[in-house]
């Protein structure tokens, strides 16, 4: 494997650990900035639309620059975010630093894909984003719970620190080792949005922007969900953080087979149907269990979950390239935005319920959601075929 693959991947895995770390240090976030839980997860509402809207905008814009560069600016302006919102005095100064991290962020990203394409052969091409893509994997594993971790033990600015940290070394070690003649695709902004018009194309996006709705508006809030709804303790987020990515790590895993077995479609309608089970499961034992029994239930629950949910976007990405194979350069990406929208809009339906309802109202909202993306993945008859990428 080209070592440059996996400082691709470590990239990959700072940038996705501010996204999925928020979960974790919430409560810590809201206190020392003197605001309520609600507002402060409006953090990861602006980081997910800055990432969805910035994405396809930055990557039009720098197209026609060279792949390092561009990695190298949007590594160094995402530092220099995190820097910002270690340093940050006030909320506003912190929700300015996540717009700005957000945008970077995606450039990175679908940058990162495009190099890895770019520094392999075309039968190794697939298996070069799928290492890049483990990163991100991985940042839900160990990321966000070692974010956390650090966060309880020395506050949540010095999470920022440790993701810059690990930014800086691989905005280096990319510098000296990446080719200075990667060019990247010219392609307009118009020409990047119009195939949301190809048969299916919209459908496909429309599914999973519900799904990640509804599964963030547990997951954003999942520690007042935790604290205030179970009775955990803020010292038990990393190891429900650290469950949930585990069981991540084995669905992300199983996806692939399980799709090339069973057909994508129906992989997509066991991991909504497992996603519904699930919040309505937590919805129920956070609402009439006792703390005593609602804690290690809830803990015990982050596995199967982490399972189901990473077991999505494998599937969901497969059914989607099957539309238009010839495409996957420009609908990959529509995918990933469509994804950072329904998660920044599940935060955003999570803030309103958390300002003025209870939280055991997270898990009943997200299974309705879940059920609209059901019926809306009913609707599409289309037979999904399996995808290989080459």
């Amino acid at each position: 494997m080209d070592r440059r693959l996996i400082w691709l991947a470590i990239g990959a895995f700072a940038t996705s650990t501010v996204a999925f770390v928020f979960a974790g240090l919430l409560p810590l976030i809201a206190e020392s900035v003197g605001v309520s839980l609600a507002r402060a997860g409006l953090l990861m509402t602006v980081f997910s639309l800055s990432y969805a809207i910035g994405t396809p905008i930055f990557s039009t814009l720098t197209g026609s620059i060279d792949r390092r560069t561009v990695i190298a600016g949007a590594l160094s302006v995402f530092i220099i975010a995190n820097l910002g919102a270690a340093l940050a005095g006030s909320y506003a100064a912190l929700l300015a630093a996540q717009i700005v991290m957000g945008a970077f962020t995606g450039l990175f990203a679908s940058t990162a894909q495009s190099t890895a394409i770019a520094l392999s052969s075309p039968e190794r091409r697939a298996r070069a984003v799928s290492t890049v893509l483990t990163g991100t994997t991985l940042a839900v594993a160990f990321g966000a719970p070692l974010g956390a971790l650090i966060g309880n033990l020395v506050g949540w600015r010095f999470t920022f620190l440790f993701i810059g940290v690990v930014a800086i070394i691989c905005l280096v070690i990319l510098w000296l080792r990446l080719p200075r003649d990667i060019e990247g695709v010219r392609l307009s902004f118009g020409e990047r949005i119009l195939v949301i018009t190809r048969p299916g194309v919209f459908h496909a996006l429309s599914v999973t922007f519900l799904y990640l709705a509804g599964g963030f508006t547990v997951i954003a809030y999942l520690a007042p969900l935790a604290i205030e709804g179970a009775g955990l303790s803020k010292n038990a987020l990393p190891a429900l953080l650290l469950v949930f990515g585990v069981g991540a790590v084995i669905g992300n895993t199983i996806s692939g087979r399980l799709a090339d077995r069973l057909g994508p479609s129906r992989v997509v309608m066991l991991s909504l149907s497992g996603g519904l089970v699930l919040s309505l499961t937590i919805a129920l034992l956070v609402a009439f269990v006792p703390d005593s029994v609602a804690g290690p239930v809830l803990l015990a629950l982050m596995f199967p979950w982490g399972i189901v949910g990473w077991t999505f976007p494998p599937a969901q990405a497969s059914r989607l390239v099957a539309l238009a194979p010839e495409l996957a350069h420009l609908t990959m990406p529509l995918n990933v935005s469509a994804m950072y929208f329904g998660i920044a809009s599940g935060s955003l339906i999570g803030a309103q319920i958390m300002a003025f309802l209870s939280v055991s109202w997270l898990g009943f909202v997200a299974s309705a959601l879940l059920v609209v993306t059901i019926a809306v993945l009913a609707l599409d008859r289309r037979p999904a075929r399996g995808f290989a990428p080459g």
